[in-house]
């Protein structure tokens, strides 16, 4: 009794054509380009959001800092009127204590409020220049 041969048995030996290999690892060297640099840009995106956190954190803590600063010196500024005010003797010391101290505040405000103006200005160009600083360095490694 002969013994068939299995055709499946028998492996023939296929070889990719050099131009189609050299097509695969070009693409998976793109992809692996590729790859780094969206690993770049990810890692450099969540250092941006940190420093931008930590930067307008700073910038809060700064402003909340010279609102109070600003309602203390309000607060003492009224109790100093409010002790001259009990001391006076005629209604003529009444308006000249009032008037004064109402001059006072309108400066004392105005300045305030520009010392305000500029914290905030500054807090938010220190809060969106680590966005800055990361555009230009993200469009030039993908460029």
């Amino acid at each position: 009794m002969a013994q068939s041969q299995d055709p499946f048995s028998t492996v023939v030996p296929f070889e990719v054509p050099g131009s189609l290999r050299e097509f695969a690892e070009k693409g998976v060297s793109q992809a692996r380009e590729t790859y780094e640099k969206f690993k770049d840009v990810a890692q450099s995106s969540n250092e941006t959001i940190e420093a931008v956190y930590a930067s307008a954190s700073k910038g809060a803590s700064d402003y909340s800092g010279k609102l109070i600063d600003i309602a203390r010196a309000n607060t003492n500024s009224a109790f100093d009127v409010a002790e001259k005010l009990v001391a006076v003797k005629s209604p003529a010391e009444v308006f000249s204590i009032w008037t004064s101290y109402a001059r006072g505040q309108y400066e004392t405000f105005t300045s305030q409020a520009k010392e305000l103006a500029e914290l905030g200005q500054r807090v938010a160009n220190e809060t969106v220049e680590p966005i800055k600083t990361a555009s230009s360095k993200v469009f030039n490694k993908v460029a």
